[in-house]
């Protein structure tokens, strides 16, 4: 390292150093790297060129393991918490409604331990996912006690990440200073900070999907779902075949769904929360909704090995959707 060169300077250089010079970080020194940006270690230049440079690089799976690696270290989990299933919501939906928020509530309501995590208000246009729990008067917390008291009465809650990781969620907030996302976007689904020993990502892009499973596969996760849903959540598309990237056993392995639906279903006119209540109660039929809610439970049950293939796991979310209790919203 060159006199008086800063300790950052290092792996900003690694990253950028041109076509012939450059190269990914390694798994820890992505760890030591995202701990001085946590830290605040890093200048604010710095931290924004590092992740910028990753953009453009894409980051590399062991980039993203050291990346998780460095956030676990630097938040404080109780060890108490136990927790079937971690979601991850980070992207908001823009064209439909969050029915995958229907498909954990199901997931709950037959004894699955659902806690989800995400963000809001870093893209205009979209609807996030804690306005709708706060909406439907599903439970949010404000600190882990509450998230535990909320499991143990509701087996569902939401919990902000300005809350668990208030310097992720600034991170994000660079988002429209940026015009880009970032790393952070992808880093944040793979945390699992609940240590469950299944969680669900989405992605954007399907060239993604290959990193997040291995990244996750790398982070000794024992069970693990990455799909490319609807607008960046985890919610299965009816019109859309779909490509699971798993792992069960700590063994990753892929399967392929069809579609359900043969035609595209234009977007909704408006996206207002009330509606997912409406689809819970019956009182109102939406065909492609419950297919998406059927469909997205489906695929969280065949993540946790609750069901062999994709025909039974099909059938068992189809049994609880037709005897849920619409009483529940």
């Amino acid at each position: 390292m060159p006199a008086n060169e800063h300790p950052f300077a290092q792996y900003i250089r690694a990253l950028g150093k041109g076509k012939k010079g450059s190269r990914s970080l390694t798994r820890e020194e992505a760890c030591t790297a995202f701990s001085m940006v946590l830290n605040g270690q890093a200048e604010a230049v710095q931290t924004g060129a590092f992740l910028m440079l990753l953009r453009v690089k894409e980051e590399s799976a062991e980039e993203l393991a050291g990346f998780v690696d460095a956030v676990r270290k630097h938040i404080r989990t109780p060890a108490d918490i136990h927790v079937d299933l971690d979601w991850s919501s980070y992207a908001g939906k823009r064209k439909h409604l969050p029915w995958f928020i229907l498909s954990a509530l199901l997931l709950a309501e037959n004894g699955v331990r659902v806690f989800m995590h995400g963000t809001d208000g870093h893209t205009a246009g979209r609807i996030y996912t804690e306005q709708c729990f706060r909406e439907l008067g599903l439970p949010t917390a404000n600190h882990w006690q509450q998230v535990g008291d909320a499991l143990d009465k509701n087996r569902l809650c939401f919990f902000h990440l300005q809350h668990w990781c208030p310097d992720l969620q600034a991170l994000i907030d660079l988002r429209n200073t940026f015009g880009l996302r970032s790393p952070v976007h992808t880093l944040v689904r793979l945390v699992n900070p609940l240590a469950a020993p299944c969680s669900l990502q989405s992605i954007f892009h399907p060239a993604y999907a290959d990193n997040h499973q291995q990244a996750a596969f790398l982070l000794n996760q024992e069970n693990a779902l990455v799909i490319k849903g609807d607008g960046g959540e985890f919610e299965r598309r009816p019109e859309a075949d779909c490509k699971l990237y798993l792992i069960h056993h700590h063994e990753k392995k892929r399967e392929d769904w069809l579609r359900r639906f043969d035609n595209p279903q234009p977007a909704e006119e408006t996206l207002m929360p009330e509606t997912l209540r409406d689809i819970w109660r019956g009182t109102l039929q939406l065909d492609y909704a419950e297919e998406a809610v059927i469909g997205t439970t489906a695929l969280a049950l065949r993540a946790m090995q609750r069901s062999a293939d994709q025909d039974s796991a099909y059938a068992l979310a189809i049994q609880w959707w037709k005897t849920r209790n619409m009483s529940r919203l």
